[in-house]
C-alpha cells in the first residue's frame, strides 16, 4: 500500500469532493450509506491513515460503533502477488474489517526488518488499536511486537505467546484425513513435503501425515520427508528425491509445493497420478491450473477472517479475555493428481 495517502487522493479516485470524504471517514452527516461505504473501502485499500485517532460522535460500549485502525502485518516473504493464498487471505481481512467500521492499514515487513527486530511504523507509532498478523514471522520478532502491550491476533499460524488469539486451519487433522485416503487407495509408501521448522502450519501438517502412518504400521523413510523451501519463503523448484527408493505418494503442505513437485516429477519422467499421487493444500488458484489438477484441502478463507476479526474485537471489548485458539475446519477437494496405488 501506498504512505502518505491524503484525503484529496481518495476523492480523486472515487471524483467527489474532499468534504465529502472527510465527513464519510469521521462518520459524519451528509453523505449516503452506499458513498461512505465506497469512500471507507477506497480509503483502506489505499492505505489511508488517520492523522489522529478520531473520537466517536457518542460514547460507545461497543468497539463495533467506533471508527478506528486496525494493521493488517505480513513478512515479504508471504506478501506476494495478486491471486496467491496470503493475498486473498489479507484481502478478506481487509474486506471484513471495513464491514465492522474498521479501517485496515497493510504493512509489510522486510526480511531485513525481520532479522534486526525493527518494528512497523504502524505499531511504533500507535497508528492502530490492534493488529493482525497474517503468516508466521521469527519468533524473536514476534516477541518484540508482544512487548508493545497493543492487542494482537495470530493468523494461519500460532507460537509460544499463549496470550494471544490465534486463527488456524485444521492443519493437523486435515493432513491426517489426506493421508488417511492415500492408505485407502492402498498407498504403503508415502513421502511427505515441507519445511516443518518454516511455520506451524506445516509442522502440524507434518504430524498429521506422521500420525496417520503410525496407525496404520507403514514405515516412514527418513529419504521421504523433504524440505520444499529456502530460508526467504521461496519454494524450491528442485527437490531432492531419493529416486532409487520413491514412494507412491507425496503429501505436500501446500498447493504451490505440490505444483512444482507435479512438475519435477513429470521432467525426470514419472507419469502422475499415475506412478506417484501428489496432494496439496490450501485450494487456491494454482491448484487447478496444474495438469493434473491438484487434490487438496480447501481452506475457508472467508471464516478465517471473518473469526480474526471478531476475536479481535473481543480482545479490544475486554483486554484481559483469555486467550483463545479458534481452529476453521477444512474440507477435501477431490481432483485428478491421486489415484490408487500402482499394482507393481
Amino acid at each position: 500500500m501506498k504512505n502518505g495517502i491524503r484525503m484529496s487522493d481518495i476523492a480523486k479516485e472515487l471524483n467527489v469532493s474532499v468534504v465529502t470524504v472527510s465527513n464519510a471517514l469521521n462518520d459524519r452527516g451528509g453523505v449516503s450509506d452506499e458513498m461512505r461505504r465506497k469512500i471507507r473501502e477506497r480509503a483502506s485499500q489505499l492505505g489511508y491513515r488517520p492523522s489522529a485517532p478520531r473520537t466517536p460522535r457518542k460514547p460507545a460500549t461497543n468497539v463495533l460503533t467506533e471508527s478506528g485502525s486496525i494493521g493488517i502485518l505480513t513478512s515479504e516473504r508471504f506478501a506476494g502477488v495478486r491471486g496467491t493464498f496470503y493475498w486473498f487471505l489479507t484481502a478478506g481481512v481487509s474486506k471484513e474489517l471495513t464491514r465492522c467500521n474498521l479501517y485496515s492499514v497493510y504493512e509489510s515487513v522486510s526480511v531485513a526488518d525481520e532479522q534486526s527486530g525493527t518494528l512497523p511504523r504502524i505499531v511504533t507509532e500507535r497508528q492502530v488499536r490492534g493488529l493482525i498478523i497474517v503468516g508466521q514471522l521469527a519468533r524473536t520478532y514476534l516477541d518484540r511486537l508482544a512487548e508493545m502491550h497493543i492487542p494482537i491476533l495470530f493468523l494461519d499460524f500460532y507460537d509460544k505467546h499463549s496470550d494471544i488469539d490465534a486463527v488456524v486451519s485444521d492443519n493437523f487433522y486435515d493432513s491426517y484425513l489426506m493421508t488417511d485416503r492415500l492408505v485407502e487407495k492402498g498407498h504403503k509408501k508415502i513421502g511427505f513435503i515441507g519445511t516443518v521448522t518454516a511455520t506451524s502450519s506445516i509442522h502440524d501438517r507434518c504430524l498429521g501425515y506422521v500420525k496417520c502412518m503410525m496407525e496404520n504400521n507403514l514405515p516412514i523413510d527418513k529419504a521421504w520427508v523433504l524440505d520444499d523451501r529456502y530460508p526467504d519463503g521461496r519454494v524450491f523448484n528442485q527437490f531432492d528425491f531419493p529416486l532409487d527408493n520413491m514412494p507412491t505418494a507425496f503429501v505436500c503442505n501446500c498447493d504451490e509445493t505440490a505444483f512444482r513437485v507435479i512438475g519435477e516429477l513429470q521432467r525426470l519422467g514419472f507419469r502422475v497420478p499415475e506412478d506417484i499421487s501428489v496432494t496439496g493444500y490450501d485450494n487456491y488458484t494454482v491448484s487447478d491450473m496444474c495438469v493434473p489438477a491438484i487434490t487438496t484441502i480447501e481452506v475457508n478463507l472467508t471464516e478465517m477472517a471473518r473469526a480474526a476479526v471478531a476475536l479481535l474485537v473481543e480482545r479490544l471489548q475486554n483486554p484481559t479475555k483469555p486467550a483463545r485458539r479458534h481452529v476453521i475446519p477444512g474440507k477435501m477437494i477431490i481432483k485428478d493428481s491421486m489415484t490408487d496405488a500402482p499394482s507393481h
